[in-house]
């Protein structure tokens, strides 16, 4: 792996790139869901979930205040949800059943840290490189980064629906930079999406790197790939003991 100048700024997504669902959404979506009587299996929760998550539009919204910005976040992912079991099968209390799985994942510890996270951004903090995230999470975000202990690492969080465009727009990253006061060029992205992250990111003028955690990306030759965050530290020269 060569080594690359270390940038001023590093960039990361949020969820599955710093963080994950404990178990799946689908197994998540199902156990709230059996008291309703759903009979659906896992399998088919979690397939429906990811085709109505990539069918939903951008989470951007023509607002600006705090809390209207909330509502159109809420009613997007009432959206999302509501496709999720009219594939599944719906059910009578789905509003009351949608309050529930909005509230739980609003929830730290309905996510986990991967082990790498803490260790690689105290890393970069060490070598003073500025930390922020770019992400099309909602506001919920930032309870969660507080909640998991990680907020205190970065000086910037740009989200989709306050920055009134979602990756793989420009727009976004030109936002999280504007808050750093750097040049594209000085900034890096890291996130665990080919076509959101890295494709995104080097579209907008950043070095961007695509974390592959389980090797599902068929990696193309120009794109820089990791397997874990620890190796950004060895991407900036950091000498990793153990």
């Amino acid at each position: 792996m060569s080594r690359m100048v270390p940038p001023r700024v590093i960039f990361f997504d949020a969820a599955d790139t710093l963080f994950h669902v404990k178990g799946s959404v689908g197994e998540v979506y199902l156990s709230l869901a059996r008291r309703y009587g759903v009979t659906a299996d896992r399998d088919t929760i979690q397939q429906a979930f990811v085709k109505a998550f990539e069918a939903a539009p951008p989470p951007v919204f023509a607002v600006q205040d705090p809390q209207e910005v909330k509502a159109c976040e809420r009613l997007w992912w009432f959206d999302v949800v509501h496709h999720v079991f009219y594939r599944a099968g719906m059910f009578e209390g789905f509003d009351e059943y949608f309050e529930e799985v909005f509230s739980y994942f609003s929830r730290p510890d309905a996510w986990e840290l991967y082990e790498d996270t803490v260790t690689t951004l105290s890393g970069l903090e060490a070598r003073e490189i500025e930390l922020g995230i770019v992400s099309n999470f909602d506001s919920r975000l930032y309870e969660i980064l507080v909640g998991l202990g990680i907020d205190r690492f970065f000086e910037s969080v740009t989200i989709s629906s306050f920055a009134g465009a979602a990756k793989p727009s420009p727009t976004i990253f030109q936002r999280a930079l504007q808050k750093h006061g750097v040049t594209a060029r000085e900034a890096l992205h890291i996130g665990n999406s080919l076509r959101d992250d890295a494709r995104a990111a080097a579209a907008a003028g950043l070095r961007g790197v695509l974390l592959d955690r389980h090797g599902r990306e068929a990696i193309p030759p120009d794109v820089v790939a990791i397997k874990s965050l620890s190796d950004v530290l060895t991407l900036m020269g950091e000498r990793q003991d153990g």
